[in-house]
């Protein structure tokens, strides 16, 4: 097989990868350039993002709100955002003729709604800028070559290369992790995170496709091994999705991505405690039953939700604590308030494993980040060598915040390792 001999081997054809090869070319015409993709396709995370728009960041622009959406990394990614985050990345993207719009939720979106958008321009611009993408080439060994100007050599079945610098962007990759161990790197073990519960209840089992604005925490009756201190400090509040498998949404998603390694430890097996009325608690809910005694006396309940809760939803717990279809709030029980009240503002919920959230997959754990410069996203322990991604042990909620974090390290290690050949 014949050895490429290149300046800059990038392991990883994905978003992480494209981009730090794109702005590495772009700064230096002088530098070659190789992308190793393992897989048929390059870019195949960012085909399916989004529901395949591809929600390319967040409109945030403030670096330390940005930074408080990583569960891991939001104090190593501080300095960084200040030097490449959302507001360049638009400005890069526009640049080269992408319009981007905002949605309600914050979400930033190829105007197109398509991702093929985004992967046409990162193609695009390799190809202009001479970057040699190679597919089916995984990587089997990489060996640190002491005292010489290629200092790095690559092997795998289909490729054989020596490099000056190595970035390795390979993503959520077990294989490459271990490969990356054996350079003398730690890697935090990976758990997952961006899932949904698993939750089987009779009060949601046929509300699959409702949503609720609601506050939700973790709680649980028993001694798991987790404190409780622990455990009271994972609370999430937002739109929360009923789904035919349980509960899903930002509200949850969100949780499970602060929540990963505790969820984790608790085998997933976990209480949870929902309140599908923010606005309210069980007192001022009591409250506002005992004025409907008054004001609206011969108004059925059953038929009437009270705060605009979709009615399916509403029935739904109604029949749950037995409350007659026929019953008007003037014959409403103290003991059928309070019920009602403990269950719209603190519902109890055994949740008994995740899935996988279909938009993203993504994982918490990766390369300690202990052992990375973030002036430079250089290894402490191997010169030479650079990380992009979620290679790193960092990860983030939902909303484009993930893939924010794989443009700012990958622009800030190309522009060093450019100006250093």
């Amino acid at each position: 097989m014949e050895v490429m001999e290149t300046d800059v081997v990038i392991i990883g054809g994905g978003a992480a990868g494209f981009f730090a090869g794109i702005n590495l070319a772009a700064s230096n015409s002088a530098v070659s350039v190789l992308i190793l993709e393992k897989s048929k396709q390059v870019l195949s995370k960012v085909k399916i993002s989004g529901g395949g728009r591809c929600n390319v960041t967040h409109a945030e622009f403030d670096p330390t709100a940005l930074a408080n959406n990583y569960p891991r990394g939001y104090k190593e990614l501080l300095g960084p955002f200040h030097k490449f985050m959302t507001g360049d990345m638009f400005s890069w993207l526009e640049e080269r003729g992408i319009e981007l719009k905002i949605e309600d939720d914050q979400r930033v979106f190829p105007v197109s709604d398509s991702s093929q958008t985004i992967i046409d321009c990162f193609e695009n611009e390799a190809k202009r800028l001479g970057v040699v993408v190679k597919t089916n080439a995984g990587i089997d060994k990489i060996k640190k070559l002491e005292g010489q100007d290629y200092s790095w050599e690559l092997k795998g079945k289909e490729v054989h290369a020596i490099a000056k610098r190595v970035i390795i962007a390979s993503g959520s990759s077990p294989k490459m992790w271990r490969l990356i161990e054996s350079l003398g790197h730690d890697i935090i073990e990976p758990v997952p995170s961006l899932f949904t519960f698993n939750v089987k209840d009779k009060r949601i089992e046929n509300l699959s496709g409702i949503s609720l604005d609601a506050e939700v925490e973790v709680f649980t009756t028993k001694d798991r091994g987790v404190s409780k201190q622990k455990l009271q400090s994972l609370h999430s509040s937002g739109p929360l999705l009923i789904t035919h498998w349980g509960l899903s949404g930002p509200c949850i998603l969100k949780l499970s991505a602060w929540g990963a390694r505790i969820f984790q430890e608790l085998n997933h097996q976990f209480q949870l405690r929902v309140n599908w009325l923010p606005s309210h608690n069980i007192e001022s809910l009591k409250t506002l039953f005992e004025e409907l005694k008054t004001t609206q006396p011969k108004q059925f309940l059953y038929s009437n939700p009270i705060e605009g809760l979709p009615k399916r939803f509403w029935q739904s717990l109604l029949e749950h604590i037995d409350i007659d279809q026929q019953l008007n709030w003037s014959n409403i029980s103290k003991p059928q308030i309070q019920s009602l009240a403990e269950e719209l503002c603190a519902g109890e919920f055994h949740v008994n494993g995740k899935s996988t959230f279909k938009d993203e997959f993504v994982t918490a754990g990766g390369v300690n980040l202990k052992e990375i410069d973030f002036k430079t996203f250089q290894s402490k322990v191997r010169s030479n060598l650079f990380f992009a991604g979620e290679v790193l042990d960092i990860d983030a909620v939902t909303g484009g915040f993930n893939f924010q974090s794989a443009w700012t390290s990958a622009y800030i290690c190309a522009k060093h390792v450019s100006g250093t050949l």
